[in-house]
């Protein structure tokens, strides 16, 4: 046996017993916090962790690895106090925007017992959940009117969240106004772009100048605060009734079905096996004829339906390309697992976002 092979064996039954320890060191990690609430105790305690570092420490048998214990201890002791704080605080939900914007409305629908945290852009919300300050981020993948979210879905494909759950929430959006204003006062409207776009028809006919905000809430904030009569907000009717706003026309968006799919994304993936599932995958293909064919009928043959397919561009790599796909089924079963290994033959980058209960609809 070579010592590549019997290094991986230790390996691997080391990581074995240090998962059993994991459960064990956790279930009183719990203990504690459990004390710290009854007894008003904030979740960090600085002296106990340093004391607890110098007295491992001191176990270690080789100094060559005391640097490295030290921060595998750092490590353990950040992920027990963000668990402490899941206890003591309830599940923190990361979201784009303001109090009023949709994404905060969608991720209270989803979670409404949770804390929810407020962040100013997507990338934000994201990584707040990558850095461990939240536990997961609502973000929007899709709108049916205007198509992708673009930076969310880039961050899908090169980021290491995992999508946990996808929700329809139908989406309305409003012309909102100062209580005195009319539709004849109205010469610019803010909104997000994508709502911008969902209500495209509308701006052109009433000949409104268009000014663009992170998002619908921040606009209707912005037209509250100015106090011109002559600027309107597109948002929600939560959104008019948080600002102080007045409704000056409904239901402005082009078409009636106007929804928005929000992602539930997460830094552990479910490992649920059952088939009722549909799974995110991502991939790029070889620079081969008939590569992308190939890995479709390959999807098919293990009875994955698609249920749709995008392209979006490489960001630093000139005119290549990475695929979005949505399919009915769970990768985490057999057949998925097989499909994987036979994408292998024709995908240079192979990504599983997630398997999860698709779509709930969001009243």
């Amino acid at each position: 046996m070579d010592k590549l092979k019997i290094a991986r064996e230790e390996i691997d039954h080391v990581d074995s017993e240090m998962a059993k320890l994991f459960i064990r060191r956790m279930h009183a990690v719990k203990l504690v916090s459990e004390y710290k609430l009854e007894h008003g105790l904030p979740v960090y305690d600085g002296a106990r962790e340093d004391a607890v570092i110098r007295k491992n420490v001191e176990r270690l048998s080789d100094d060559a690895f005391s640097t490295y214990y030290v921060e595998f201890l750092r490590d353990v002791m950040k992920v027990s106090r963000q668990f402490q704080s899941r206890q003591m605080e309830g599940l923190r939900v990361a979201f784009s925007g303001v109090e009023g914007a949709f994404a905060s409305i969608a991720s209270y629908k989803i979670f409404p017992d949770a804390t929810r945290v407020p962040h100013p852009d997507f990338e934000s919300a994201y990584n707040a959940v990558v850095n461990g300050d939240c536990d997961v981020a609502v973000l929007p993948i899709e709108n049916s009117t205007a198509g992708e979210v673009g930076q969310v879905v880039d961050m899908l494909f090169f980021g290491s969240l995992y999508v946990t759950g996808v929700y329809d929430f139908p989406i309305t959006q409003h012309l909102l106004g100062l209580p005195e204003a009319t539709i004849g006062d109205i010469r610019e409207v803010y909104s997000h772009p994508q709502a911008l776009a969902q209500c495209a028809a509308y701006i052109k006919e009433h000949g409104f100048e268009e000014r663009r905000a992170e998002n619908t809430a921040i606009a209707a904030r912005a037209v509250a605060k100015a106090g011109d009569i002559h600027t309107a907000a597109i948002a929600s009717e939560e959104t008019a009734t948080l600002y102080g706003l007045k409704i000056l026309e409904k239901n402005i968006n082009e078409v009636s079905v106007n929804t928005t799919r929000f992602a539930v994304l997460s830094r552990a993936a479910v490992q649920d096996t059952r088939t009722d599932k549909h799974s995110i995958l991502m991939f790029t293909v070889r620079n081969e004829a008939g590569s992308l064919a190939k890995a479709i009928n390959i999807i098919g043959s293990h009875g994955f339906n698609m249920r749709c397919l995008r392209s979006r561009p490489m960001k630093e790599l000139l005119w290549q390309y990475y695929f979005y796909v949505e399919l009915e089924g769970n990768m985490n079963s057999d057949e998925g697992r097989a499909m994987r290994e036979e994408l292998s033959s024709c995908c240079d980058k192979l990504k599983v976002l997630g398997s999860f209960s698709y779509s709930a609809k969001l009243d």
